[in-house]
């Protein structure tokens, strides 16, 4: 709503009580002839506040000079109101015998309500501050959207920022996978080629949307374990137990990725020997129940840093896209690190 929208709503709104007043005072003719001027001073007000004081000097934390100013406004339109409407003078006592005459009681004639310095002051005042409440809530609420709209831009950016480091670090370890895989077998190279690429399209066309459905981040997430399980003819200590009751169900794209990356990564699971990888992922209509669980070796492995992304960037995701609806629950011990997500969706 603008500041002339603003100002003619108050406008009309006041003339509905002037008009009311003037009911009140049985339609007295020389109502508006005594309250014209005091009428104007206050459309004046209220146009002074909305269009320069308020924007100005109160937005503006120019609280004392707003004040000086609103005293000075207020004053000299008092002055004004009151040297220009001047009520008839009331009539004197003897003017209206207690006792009727003739048997008949002369109705008593009383001045038209206003005119005075006290009513124009009570009005004025209450029409200039009801009309800077009304701007510095108008004021208030539009500081509250902008916030709102600049903080909804600032999470998208960070979004997308997080989203620009889960790609390039997934397709680092790809190619890494597949580097190693070339040199061992020609055909399953092109087997995992294929898969790599099921991934890309999976990053390129899907994950610019804001949710997916949980059976293309299963397949991602199955594209990658069958990419990592090429590397070798033998099988790999893993299990994965899928109860998918609706496989629509939408979640956020690459959130899950990141801890089957990081399993696979400390899990020392090329060695096969006491280790082991367990993932289970159950969907129903209102809840996503991720659990993934891995071994450690005793030994640390020395692993790049690039790794470490993954792990702090899907929490701040979660921070950001499920604020109040998710538990994440990591524990590590020296025998294994589990991590238990649920979604409510």
């Amino acid at each position: 709503m603008n500041k002339t929208i603003r100002l003619l709503f108050q406008v009309i709104i006041w003339i509905f009580i002037w008009l009311a007043l003037w009911f009140a005072a049985d339609k007295n003719p020389k109502f508006f002839q005594i309250n014209i001027v005091a009428f104007g001073f206050q459309i004046l007000l209220i146009t002074g506040l909305i269009f320069y004081a308020a924007p100005t000097l109160l937005f503006k934390k120019k609280y004392w000079l707003f004040v000086l100013v609103s005293v000075l406004a207020l004053g000299v339109s008092l002055y004004f109101a009151t040297s220009f409407s001047q009520s008839p003078p009331i009539p004197k006592p003897e003017n209206f015998p207690d006792l009727p005459r003739n048997g008949i009681n002369e109705p008593i004639k009383r001045p038209p309500p206003g005119g005075g310095f006290l009513i124009h002051l009570l009005l004025l005042t209450i029409s200039y501050s009801i009309a800077t409440f009304l701007e510095t809530f108008i004021f208030a609420q539009k500081k509250e959207e902008e916030i709102i709209i600049n903080k909804n831009e600032g999470l998208q950016t960070e979004l997308k920022f997080l989203k620009s480091q889960i790609n390039p670090h997934f397709l680092f370890n790809s190619l890494n996978n597949i580097y190693a895989l070339s040199a061992i077998d020609t055909t399953k190279t092109q087997q995992s080629i294929s898969y790599l690429s099921d991934m890309l399209r999976y990053v390129l066309y899907e994950c610019d949307k804001a949710l997916v459905s949980i059976k293309k981040e299963i397949l991602y997430i199955e594209n990658y374990i069958s990419l990592f399980s090429l590397k070798s003819s033998k099988p790999y200590p893993i299990t994965i137990d899928l109860q998918i009751e609706n496989p629509n169900v939408s979640i956020a794209p690459m959130l899950l990725i990141p801890f089957v990356e990081n399993a696979f990564k400390h899990s020392n699971i090329e060695k096969r020997s006491g280790s082991f990888i367990n993932i289970s992922i159950v969907s129903s209509a209102n809840e996503i129940s991720f659990k993934i669980e891995n071994s450690k070796p005793e030994r640390p492995l020395n692993k790049d840093d690039v790794g470490g992304i993954g792990i702090i960037n899907v929490k701040k995701r979660l921070s950001i896209l499920y604020p109040e609806t998710h538990t994440l629950v990591i524990t590590d011990t020296a025998e294994i690190y589990k991590v238990e997500l649920k979604l409510n969706v």
